[in-house]
């Protein structure tokens, strides 16, 4: 059977059971008065769950704390020692989310996964722990700053997300008690609705990821601009790759993230840097093995390797 899981990442003390209580006595969460919610906690803090409020008598807790327990066999034992039609996993904020995908039975899928993070504290956090910040906020649907004071740098906060995310949404609470989500506009750098979309060297992190988030939108667009090819022989006949090493948080992040271009394989070499113009049809690709950007090139030149080969977010 299909279970929906309801994630909740973010370091301790970040404000997770906070929400989480909130959202177990709110009652429009149990509208239809016939799920029975299996809450799993990977952590515990100082707050704790009181299960007295909440809005249903069909929650059932339950602890892992050990990432050893952390199984397909362990958590489909619990779904059904419970008959759980949903899942809410408030998870250990120094474990990798990959990890937990890993650990998930077959049919159960994350449709929603929340951010959670102490304003005071996210600074030292991205700057001795990145990766795992990284790894909390690149798929969150919804990141919330708590403890924000009233004259917070909103715009630091609002950079350090979207560096990592352009979809999440971001949400300020305030020491005050206002709270507010961003509004903050965030242009991308290159006119997605030019006849030809230019992107620059400095900008194809943002445009690699803008594409991939929003694949509609790019679709049937021509674009240019300059990247490494892969030409090997598992790819269709006449196909290659383009692209570039991309950057995400630090050095031991960097992986080659191309872009299959249907045609034109006779007129590149594998490792070379070119700069291209394209049309991008968004189609199933086997290579990818779903849906995805396929270019068909209309022309290609050979270019020098940029300065810094490896593109970043910032």
């Amino acid at each position: 059977m299909d279970v929906p899981v309801y994630l909740f990442t973010g370091f301790l003390e970040a404000g997770k059971t906070k929400f989480l209580q909130e959202t177990l006595c709110d009652k429009s969460f149990f509208d239809n008065g016939r799920d029975k919610t299996l809450v799993i906690q990977c952590e515990q803090g100082e707050e704790e769950l009181d299960p007295r409020p909440f809005a249903s008598k069909e929650i059932y807790l339950e602890v892992i704390d050990d990432k050893k327990r952390l199984n397909p066999d362990k958590l489909e034992a619990l779904r059904g020692k419970y008959k759980a039609t949903r899942v809410m996993i408030e998870y250990n904020g120094m474990w990798l989310i990959q990890e937990l995908v890993n650990a998930l039975p077959e049919g159960w899928f994350i449709c929603q996964e929340m951010n959670f993070n102490d304003a005071s504290t996210i600074d030292v956090y991205n700057a001795n722990m990145r990766n795992l910040v990284v790894d909390k906020l690149t798929n969150a649907d919804l990141v919330v700053f708590n403890r924000c004071e009233p004259d917070e740098d909103i715009q630091k906060l609002h950079k350090l997300v979207r560096g990592i995310s352009r979809r999440a949404e971001i949400y300020y609470e305030k020491t005050n008690g206002q709270a507010a989500y961003d509004d903050i506009e965030d242009p991308l750098p290159f006119d997605v609705n030019a006849p030809v979309i230019k992107v620059e060297e400095r900008d194809f992190a943002l445009f690699y990821r803008d594409l991939s988030e929003n694949m509609a939108q790019y679709d049937r667009k021509k674009v240019n601009f300059s990247g490494l090819t892969n030409v090997y022989q598992r790819l269709p006949k006449d196909g290659f790759i383009i692209g570039r090493p991309i950057m995400t948080c630090c050095v031991e992040d960097i992986k080659y993230s191309g872009i299959f271009c249907e045609n034109g394989a006779d007129k590149v070499r594998s490792e070379q840097w070119y700069n291209i113009t394209a049309e991008i049809s968004v189609k199933p690709c086997r290579v990818y093995g779903r849906k995805g950007p396929v270019l068909k090139l209309i022309d290609v030149k050979p270019t020098d390797a940029p300065a810094d080969p490896v593109a970043t977010f910032y």
